[in-house]
């Protein structure tokens, strides 16, 4: 059965590519770092004892170390470059990290004092102890034949373990660690067996053996090409986003075509519905309602709520406005009482709206058009008056 074409989605990312170098051909020594002291201290007093215990100078050797912050010791292993064909390093530039061994067996969480952790590997049987939890205080490593029987190796296994001394914790691993499938772009986790090691992004340039400086260019470089790569992603995905929305734009504009063509077409419909309904209120208005003219004029003369001074000349309802608005065009003798009247008449309750328009004065007098709305039945027909 062929594989889905969609199982690379599901597939887990691929683990970090690690080369893991044979522990034999690198020396090791704990060296001392001053209490306190910073990264940048104490890769610089690291580098300076390694200088001074090593028979080549830094620049003809494959060197790294470890040191936990606040430890007063670092592990520093070191290799002559010339021991390394350039076959094997051709190999090295598209690795995640390039270390010894036992390097891989530095990020174990919760090591005991007095443990001893045992390496096998093919060509090689490697013991890493701690005395101190923090940073191991030596490595032994031994080859051995790639023929080498159980019972050899297990000898010369017991020769290393009777060389640390003391009563030891012993962890024996069959095989060195390999690294997990990625899930972090924070640290690199290797595993054999049971066994766990974590190591973190920011121990990678001291723990890897290359060039420091072309160490540090490269991983400049691939920095700067994970975040190209992000940003064309973001890109790709801006885009996508876009094409969704001019789709959805699309979609949105034929489905209001469709609605603007289906109200066109119900419009005339719609017109002769609503023209019907307007002349059936009218008609309702008209039966059950009717002009209360008297009534509305009682309102604005009674209780002396008119001054003396002000005269209606002319009262006029006209259908437009409808039967309970009065447009009354009046004159004062006193140009003062205009807006005491209109001020009275506002606080009518059963008033829904009092408007002066063209109001002129000339002297002391003044001619306006007084135009009242009464609140729909507010008011009711006076009985000497109903038929």
């Amino acid at each position: 059965m062929s594989a889905s074409p969609m199982s690379f989605l599901r597939a887990s990312p691929p683990p970090p590519h690690v080369v893991l170098l044979s522990d034999p051909l690198f020396f090791s020594r704990a060296v001392p770092v001053s209490a306190g002291a910073s990264g940048a201290e104490a890769a610089l007093q690291i580098e300076l004892a390694l200088e001074s215990i090593s028979p080549f100078p830094l620049a003809q050797l494959y060197y790294g170390w470890f040191w936990a912050a606040g430890a007063e010791g670092a592990l520093v292993f070191a290799a002559y470059r010339r021991r390394f064909t350039n076959e094997q390093t051709a190999g090295w530039t598209e690795a995640e990290l390039v270390m010894p061994s036992f390097a891989a067996l530095l990020g174990a969480e919760g090591i005991a004092p007095a443990t001893a952790i045992i390496l096998h590997a093919p060509e090689a049987v490697t013991v890493v102890y701690w005395a101190k939890p923090a940073v191991p205080a030596k490595v032994l490593s031994r080859v051995i034949e790639l023929e080498t029987s159980d019972a050899d190796r297990a000898k010369v296994r017991d020769a290393l373990v009777s060389e640390l001394g003391g009563s030891l914790k012993v962890v024996e691993l069959s095989a060195p660690p390999v690294a997990d499938p990625a899930t972090s772009d924070g640290e690199v986790v290797l595993r054999s067996g049971e066994f766990v090691s974590r190591l973190s992004v920011g121990r990678f340039a001291a723990l890897d053996v290359r060039d420091k400086a072309d160490l540090t260019a490269m991983r400049n470089a691939r920095r700067r090409d994970v975040v190209l790569w992000r940003t064309a992603l973001a890109c790709v995905a801006a885009l996508a986003l876009l094409g969704v929305g001019e789709l959805g734009l699309v979609g949105g504009r034929i489905w209001q075509e469709g609605r603007s063509a289906k109200v066109r077409a119900q419009k005339p419909t719609v017109d002769k519905i609503m023209s019907s309904q307007s002349l059936a209120n009218r008609i309702d208005e008209l039966s059950t309602k009717r002009l209360l003219p008297f009534e509305m004029i009682n309102v604005l003369f009674e209780e002396k709520r008119k001054p003396a001074e002000i005269t209606f000349i002319k009262v006029i309802t006209l259908p437009q406005t409808g039967i309970y608005t009065l447009t009354i065009e009046a004159s004062s003798s006193d140009a003062a009482k205009v807006p005491v009247y209109e001020a009275t008449l506002r606080n009518l309750p059963m008033l829904q709206r009092v408007e002066i328009r063209d109001y002129k004065t000339r002297g002391e007098t003044a001619t306006f058009s007084l135009i009242v709305t009464f609140k729909p039945d507010s008011l009711k027909p006076a009985e000497s008056l109903a038929p």
